[in-house]
């Protein structure tokens, strides 16, 4: 196919909107006058291949031109002395033990999933695995975050069926992790009718490598040689960032070939190729041919390094033989990587890739001027300022903050709680995510210490978090938990992000762990939309007060903007992955009670608030006053469970289904029962100690002749005895009346089979 000329110089602002629709191109009105303005100050008009690759790279997915400046203002000095890299690659690189780092990053794959849920998934997946890759580092670990439509309703208005999108996110996400041999560790699941018709996959990896062997994805210098290695190149995923950057609408040809085509098959041995030539110390630079293509790597690599580069695309392995330059360089087909090495090496990572299977083209060089050059059938397709193509507009775009709510609402109590938990229990967002998460191989490479559930044999309950021993000759882990609490993020976007902070601290302290890092994955509606963009800001303002406060850095990070379907926004959805480290992986803890005869004990000061909660929810309430949770008394209770860690047999946090769901899933896991008392716990209604979500708390199970010690020292923090281990009875009472008496089994049934009927 010929390249053609785009007439922008004389086109008027009709025009130029109508060449941005025809294209799909998705820049605005504003952002066609620049392009036109540049192109005037050149002399000449564009050819097809440059206008697109202007668009790409000034796309919301890749530019963050509506979420950089909060970005920056609010997260950019959240940096400490073991960071290695933060926001400045493709992944971040946190120091591990001194001769080695950790590589981490999430990312959403929204908008695809909501037109291919399988293949969307599946590409999210391998996406991450390279971003992580492109560091030079070994891929150890998944991370999957889902937020998903109604299931249980047959009823929606939309792209496809809730129940379709639910099988086919998860299926994706399985086939690509298990056939590549990477764990899937952690994540999260969460259901709500706003998810119907723009499901969130937000998929995370985390990768180790040694600290001398981490490559940067910036160039390295002038006359360096660029090479394409992997896959083939088609037209699968053509503009496909340009369709992640709109509003979700009908779905039309353009946008179903938006949806790139993942085939793990070349990506496990892509893998080892990489790693191979890496140990090699064949790499200068290398990048992971994602959003945006070629066209974005190249571009966004050279110019990092301050460089500029010619390309010639004749080399690249084509799916079909009749592709025009343009569509080659912004194509956005999977399983690629972009590596920058000597002249003198290009020969042996070709073997290296002959070795493995792989497709291997010599595309070009690393120039000393500042302009990107690329040539395609002995004609020029794109000659410009790479500082012009790169640097995107920013917008500083207004916000509107909405007062926040002061009323508080209770629902009537149950008449009878042992019913009614029972049917709490089963509910989407409290029930076992075993039907989910058996489906992924969490185990493989035979480096999980604490895999996502815990306890006697098919018997087991949630973890709080996984832990993953990283090298062979090491006992030091890493201790990993991902997820988002867009119930109360909805009710207030800074008390809600800032307990989606708190959980993920308090998962890692429960299971052992000091926490250490921070990636986010930020997904929100339409920021052109003022209350939508002071949702983000209240969000991006709480992470970074959090960070500050318990002096973790943030690391990497992903935005995901226009997730709305017919002007119905999703829930605000900020997704925080944590890491911590355990310097022994031998004394991680675990969620379930340990023996008959033991203690238990509420640490934090009760919260005494359902704002937001799964009780409130469930009664048809959502709104209302949030507190922020006290941070200071989180690094109290931090201190408190460093100093009493030997008496602690098992530990889990209290967060989505409050202290019922807390006591109820550490008794799941052994059988082992309870009896506890809510009288000394606070004030409040049982039903709200009950199903409280918010707050620090956390509860820990002590053995009775250790209780004196525990309790000790507890000046500085809220710690309340609630009750004793034993028997096969779930018991709860308040001031000398019985509440709740249910048999851990039957309770334990109705929460394990909550998902059948739907996956």
């Amino acid at each position: 196919m010929i390249s053609r000329t785009i007439r922008i110089r004389d086109a008027d602002d009709k025009k130029l909107a109508s060449i941005s629709r025809r294209l799909g191109l998705a820049l605005s009105l504003d952002e066609m006058k620049a392009v036109r303005s540049y192109f005037d100050k050149v002399g000449r008009d564009p050819i097809d291949a440059e206008i697109h690759a202007v668009a790409q790279s000034w796309s919301e997915h890749c530019s963050y031109k509506s979420s950089k400046y909060y970005l920056k203002k609010y997260l950019g000095s959240l940096k400490t002395d073991y960071t290695i890299l933060a926001m400045e690659d493709d992944a971040g690189v946190v120091d591990f033990d001194g001769e080695y780092a950790y590589v981490l990053k999430m990312e959403s794959h929204n908008h695809p999933s909501a037109v291919e849920p399988y293949g969307g998934a599946a590409t999210g997946i391998g996406g991450i695995v390279r971003d992580v890759l492109c560091m030079g580092a070994q891929p150890v670990a998944l991370v999957d975050s889902l937020f998903l439509g109604d299931v249980s309703s047959d009823r929606y208005e939309g792209l496809l069926s809730p129940r379709y999108i639910f099988g086919g996110v998860v299926g994706g996400i399985r086939d690509y992790g298990n056939r590549i041999g990477i764990p899937n560790v952690a994540g999260s699941l969460y259901f709500d009718k706003l998810y119907n018709s723009n499901p969130l996959v937000n998929a995370g990896c985390i990768g180790i490598v040694r600290k001398d062997r981490i490559v940067r994805s910036k160039s390295y210098k002038p006359g360096d040689v660029l090479v394409l290695m992997g896959g083939k190149t088609g037209r699968d995923g053509i503009h496909g960032v340009n369709f992640a950057s709109a509003t979700l609408g009908k779905v039309t040809k353009s946008s179903r070939l938006a949806i790139q085509l993942g085939n793990p098959i070349v990506e496990q041995p892509m893998i080892k190729a990489v790693l191979e030539a890496n140990d090699a110390g064949l790499l200068r630079a290398m990048k992971d041919l994602g959003g945006g293509g070629l066209s974005s790597a190249a571009t966004e690599m050279v110019y990092a390094g301050g460089f500029g580069a010619e390309i010639v695309l004749d080399e690249i392995k084509l799916k079909e033989s009749n592709m025009s330059g343009w569509e080659i360089w912004i194509s956005e087909s999977q399983e690629r990587m972009l590596m920058e090495c000597y002249p003198e090496d290009v020969d042996k990572i070709r073997q290296i890739a002959e070795k493995w299977n792989l497709d291997f083209s010599v595309i070009g060089k690393v120039t000393e001027d500042r302009r990107i050059r690329v040539y395609y059938r002995n004609r020029k397709i794109i000659d410009m300022d790479i500082e012009f193509l790169d640097d995107s507009p920013v917008y500083q775009r207004p916000y509107k903050i909405r007062e926040r709510d002061r009323s508080v609402t209770i629902p009537e109590e149950p008449e009878d709680l042992n019913s009614f938990v029972m049917e709490f229990m089963a509910r989407l967002n409290t029930c076992a995510r075993f039907n989910v998460v058996r489906q992924y191989d969490h185990t493989v490479r035979g480096s999980t210490i604490i895999t996502p559930f815990v306890g006697r044999p098919n018997r087991e309950t949630h973890s709080d978090a996984t832990v993953i021993k990283p090298l062979e000759g090491s006992m030091r882990g890493l201790v990993i938990t991902s997820g988002s609490r867009p119930n109360m993020v909805a009710a207030d976007p800074y008390a809600g992000t800032l307990l989606t902070m708190v959980e993920a601290y308090k998962n890692i302290l429960s299971t052992g762990g000091t926490p250490h890092s921070v990636v986010d994955a930020l997904n929100f509606g339409n920021p052109e939309r003022e209350e939508i963009m002071g949702q983000f800001v209240e969000s991006v303002k709480a992470i970074g007060d959090f960070c500050r406060k318990t002096g973790l850095p943030v690391v990497a990070g992903n935005v995901s903007f226009y997730n709305e379907y017919r002007k119905t926004d999703i829930m605000p959805t900020p997704t925080i992955m944590m890491v911590g480290l355990i310097d022994d992986v031998r004394r991680s803890r675990t969620t379930y009670i340990k023996g008959s005869g033991n203690v238990l004990y509420l640490i934090g000061e009760p919260c005494d608030n359902l704002t937001g909660s799964e009780y409130n929810r469930m009664h048809g309430h959502s709104d209302g006053y949030l507190p922020s949770p006290d941070l200071d008394e989180l690094m109290r209770i931090r201190d408190f469970l460093s100093s009493k860690r030997d008496f602690i047999l098992s530990s889990h946090d209290v967060s989505s289904g409050g202290l019922l769901a807390a006591l109820s899933e550490m008794s799941f896991g052994s059988g082992i029962g309870f009896h506890a008392d809510l009288s000394n716990v606070s004030a409040a209604r049982p039903t709200v100690k009950l199903f409280s979500e918010c707050g620090n708390g956390m509860v820990v199970e002590i053995p009775r002749d250790m209780e004196g010690s525990f309790v000790d020292g507890s000046t500085e923090i809220s710690i309340k005895r609630l009750g004793e281990t034993g028997g096969d009875r779930i018991i709860i009472d308040e001031a000398g009346l019985n509440l709740i008496d249910i048999t851990v089994e039957d309770l334990r049934n109705a929460w394990e089979h909550g998902l059948d009927n739907y996956i």
